[in-house]
């Protein structure tokens, strides 16, 4: 575990000193869980947000998107139930002065015991080698056995506390299990209490004619408030989506993990429109249609699994994760959940305004049921840049820190570098940069010598250098370097356009989907 903590401090300070992630404000020491996006961190989080943007509403005929205020109406977030349910369950430690949500405390502790297991399966992987049946030692071996059994009562027992909101018995969990306060090693923890995650700020220019609002915790409801638009100006039939990217805001009391956990962070979200008994087809639909969609940047399908919800939130009939390995565990990304007509049937009834799809089938009206995708832009960033990070070792004492971007998300899809700065190489460098940037995120590298830049552009996560050296000048050709496998090329500079378009358009990741 103290080796994964030490590579997630690596990727974090190479996320900062590559230009990725900042801690905002960092010149008056920093606001806590609000980080902001470098140079390069805009690129790959915008090639990210594309990447989703174009499988919904291209690759499918039936979805378009919208762009939400932040601000909505206060009304909206009584109706969607986040004034008296949008709420984490919080213990404070007395001696310490630190405040954690009780869930998190409980569901490290079931992780220690999945560390357990793990533990003991990779040993007697490494014992036993490739006769090594790893289902069969799950389902025999006495200590896995009764790590797992530990594990599974207390995973029970806490799960029936969440699902009765029973916050005497999370304290009591914490109290039995002798869970201690990471800081001050005690127990000495006060009663469990809710605590709304909502920013709430006034809108108005006088004190007495401000009205209270909301930034908004998700951008789910400025969907559900336009469906109607979205329905009749489209003249959509269902079913259909609504998708969109945007900001949203929790006052997370445990933000933690780098840019896992903040309190501002963006989501890309589609709200599916459905018959009312198909939304379960429809949610397995989404459910497959997802996963594909992260599989297809080949980080490793070994990196994802489905999580299924044992706790349903209040207005949903079937609810999964799709979780990927981070280097602190398996963590969700992607929520897909059937939502049936809850947020809509709420909206009707809060608003007096009818809000139904008139069937030309059946020949009936009615509240549509929504099968929901959402995805956390940031917690996307991380599980790429943690997955694509490697300090490779090259032998003979030399390393390189690599970043192995899907091509299509690199920030920069291509390096031009002069061997030297003399003799019109930097003017030829320049010419082919301009020729090129009209297409491709393309930079000129002259500082240093053509190891480091190499490097520098590896730990950016560059797929190609072009270098251009005095052969150029002879005859229009150039060395194509390759990012993972370091292998050059010659190739001629009227051949750029092709080969980079090839390896490095959206449309190679986009074609995989269909």
């Amino acid at each position: 575990m103290a080796k994964q903590e030490d590579v997630f401090k690596t990727i974090i300070a190479h996320a900062k000193e590559y230009g990725f992630v900042f801690q905002s404000s960092e010149i008056y020491d920093g606001l806590s869980a609000v980080y902001d996006y470098g140079q390069n961190g805009v690129e790959l989080k915008n090639n990210i947000k594309r990447y989703w943007w174009e499988a919904m509403t291209m690759l499918h005929d039936n979805i378009v998107g919208i762009d939400s205020a932040i601000f909505m109406h206060p009304t909206i977030w009584k109706a969607s139930g986040h004034v008296d349910a949008f709420n984490d369950p919080l213990i404070d430690n007395r001696d310490s002065k630190k405040r954690y949500r009780a869930d998190v405390l409980i569901e490290d502790e079931i992780a220690k015991f999945d560390d357990k297991i793990n533990k003991e399966v990779a040993k007697a992987a490494k014992r036993f080698g490739e006769s090594f049946d790893e289902a069969m030692f799950r389902q025999t071996n006495p200590r896995v056995l009764e790590h797992q059994q530990k594990r599974d009562a207390l995973h029970n027992r806490f799960s029936e506390a969440m699902n009765a909101n029973d916050l005497a018995e999370l304290k009591q969990i914490i109290l039995d299990y002798e869970i201690v306060d990471p800081i001050s090693g005690t127990k000495n923890w006060t009663d469990v209490r809710q605590f709304n995650l909502m920013f709430k700020t006034e809108m108005g220019s006088t004190a007495d004619g401000a009205m209270d609002v909301y930034l908004r915790p998700e951008t789910a409801q400025g969907i559900f408030v336009n469906y109607l638009n979205v329905q009749k100006t489209g003249r959509m039939r269902l079913p259909f989506g609504i998708a969109q990217i945007g900001k949203a805001f929790r006052n997370e009391i445990v933000a933690r993990q780098f840019i896992f956990r903040m309190r501002e962070f963006e989501q890309m979200e589609m709200q599916f429109f459905v018959r009312p008994g198909e939304e379960l087809k429809w949610f397995d639909f989404w459910r497959q249609t997802r996963l594909r969609w992260h599989k297809a940047l080949g980080l490793g399908d070994g990196k994802y699994r489905y999580h299924d919800h044992e706790k349903l939130a209040h207005y949903a009939n079937a609810a999964t994760d799709i979780e990927f390995l981070m280097p602190f565990g398996f963590k969700e990304v992607e929520g897909i959940h059937s939502r049936t007509n809850f947020d809509l049937s709420q909206h009707e009834k809060f608003s007096g305004k009818k809000i139904q799809y008139f069937d030309p089938e059946l020949g009936e009206s009615y509240v549509p049921y929504v099968i929901e995708t959402s995805i956390g832009v940031d917690r996307m960033f991380l599980s790429v840049f943690c997955s694509c990070y490697e300090d490779q070792d090259l032998g003979n004492g030399d390393r390189r820190a690599v970043l192995h971007f899907p091509p299509a998300l690199a920030p920069v899809k291509c390096a031009v570098l002069p061997l030297v700065k003399k003799d019109g190489l930097p003017e030829k460098a320049r010419e082919i940069q301009h020729r090129l940037r009209f297409d491709f995120t393309c930079q000129v590298d002259e500082k240093d010598s053509i190891g480091k830049r190499y490097r520098r552009q590896d730990a950016i996560g560059t797929p190609f250098c072009i270098t251009v050296d005095h052969q150029t000048l002879e005859d229009n050709t150039v060395t194509l370097r390759h990012r993972d496998t370091m292998e050059q090329e010659r190739v001629a500079v009227d051949d750029l356009e092709k080969i980079l378009s090839e390896k490095v358009n959206l449309n190679t990741l986009l074609k995989k989907l269909l």
